[in-house]
């Protein structure tokens, strides 16, 4: 696929429930090889968390617009000595043609010259095996820090016991 139209820009605040829409049909939706509606029920965020994350000072969100939708979005946030990588989205009708590692791509590249850290962190559902293996084909490993799914963000509502996510880091 030809990624020469597509540009990574920084969101605007009103793009708040675009992203909000984009992230929930990414991983609740009913398409897309990312979902996880087989083990969570439930939005994955809301205008709120959306929003807050925007106004963090030393995060971005950046998107990849097109005139009918969000192509893509992802959030990355400088802590200390590394980066966190969130909300990652492809709309599900993009994925499987190299978008998603393409945005990877330049949000990695982002980090190391504006936020100057060399260390990338991120948590996915541990029980998403397809979705840890994308990731550590891009170069991420596997920390073996696991906890518990935490019900407490609101990011929906297991529909199988014993969910966990799961730390990957990569060193740029």
């Amino acid at each position: 696929m030809d990624f020469s139209h597509f540009r990574l820009e920084k969101a605007d605040q009103d793009q708040a429930q675009a992203i909000t829409d984009l992230v929930n049909l990414t991983y609740r939706g009913e398409t897309g090889w990312t979902r996880e509606t087989h083990i969570i029920q439930g939005d994955r965020t809301n205008r709120q968390e959306v929003a807050t994350a925007m106004s963090n000072p030393d995060a971005r969100f950046f998107v990849i617009n097109q005139p009918e939708n969000l192509a893509s979005c992802i959030y990355v946030a400088k802590e200390r000595d590394s980066a966190y990588i969130g909300f990652f989205s492809v709309h599900p009708s993009l994925q499987g043609k190299g978008l998603g590692k393409y945005v990877l791509e330049q949000a990695e590249t982002f980090v190391l010259r504006t936020f100057g850290v060399h260390k990338l962190v991120m948590f996915v559902i541990s029980q998403r095996p397809e979705l840890i293996a994308f990731y550590q084909r891009r170069g991420y490993s596997r920390t073996g820090k696991i906890e518990t799914y935490p019900l407490h963000l609101g990011i929906g509502v297991p529909k199988v016991s014993g969910l966990t996510i799961e730390y990957l880091e990569k060193i740029i």
